[in-house]
């Protein structure tokens, strides 16, 4: 792979996070920038960090990830997504889904990184036969992912009065949620 097809496919890995992150900020409204970068570095990490499990674990687990991979974020996401729909119609404000809790953020960030596991066993495929020849992909992944993952936050602050005027934050974000679980399982389920 060259430079350019490394960041198609940074760009391309990172449009979960963009779009999740785009809902994070609809959903706080207010710029807090260390829950945002916290966020947006956490979505750079472990979408770097699971195209390298895909890699390292291609000869052992390849078969076993490929197999479930689409129904474990489908299901995380459809979880998050469920339950934000639900907190969208109770009265209990201290209830409600918290993008800024380090514990949800845990969670968005393994559910949106899982199809990048595929990536890591394609690059095995590819040819990258050592760490050195996949830490430039692995560095562009991450980077891109955390720049979108800012990107989308910024956006989502910028224009949540707007949707939040027109839709509950939470209602839209579970909605978006449940969308992109059910576009994971589709894609995959169509292969």
């Amino acid at each position: 792979m060259n430079i350019i097809d490394i960041i198609f496919l940074a760009i391309a890995l990172a449009m979960d996070c963009f779009t999740v992150s785009i809902v994070s900020g609809v959903i706080s409204g207010k710029w807090k920038s260390a829950p945002m970068l916290r966020m947006s570095f956490l979505f750079g990490l472990f979408q770097a960090l699971m195209p390298l499990i895909g890699w390292l674990g291609i000869s052992f687990f390849s078969a076993y990830l490929e197999s479930v991979d689409h129904w474990l974020a489908f299901g995380l996401l459809a979880i998050l997504g469920g339950k934000m729909i639900k907190e969208s119609f109770d009265d209990d404000d201290e209830a409600h889904f918290n993008p800024c809790r380090l514990r949800t953020q845990l969670i968005l960030s393994v559910a949106t990184s899982i199809d990048a596991l595929a990536v890591g066993i394609s690059f095995g495929c590819l040819g990258y036969s050592s760490l050195s020849a996949i830490s430039l992909p692995l560095f562009v992944i991450g980077i891109v992912s955390f720049l979108f993952a800012v990107a989308g936050h910024l956006l989502g602050i910028r224009f949540g009065k707007t949707i939040a005027r027109r839709l509950k934050p939470e209602l839209f974000g579970g909605l978006v949620l449940l969308a992109i679980g059910v576009k994971i399982l589709v894609t995959h389920l169509m292969e």
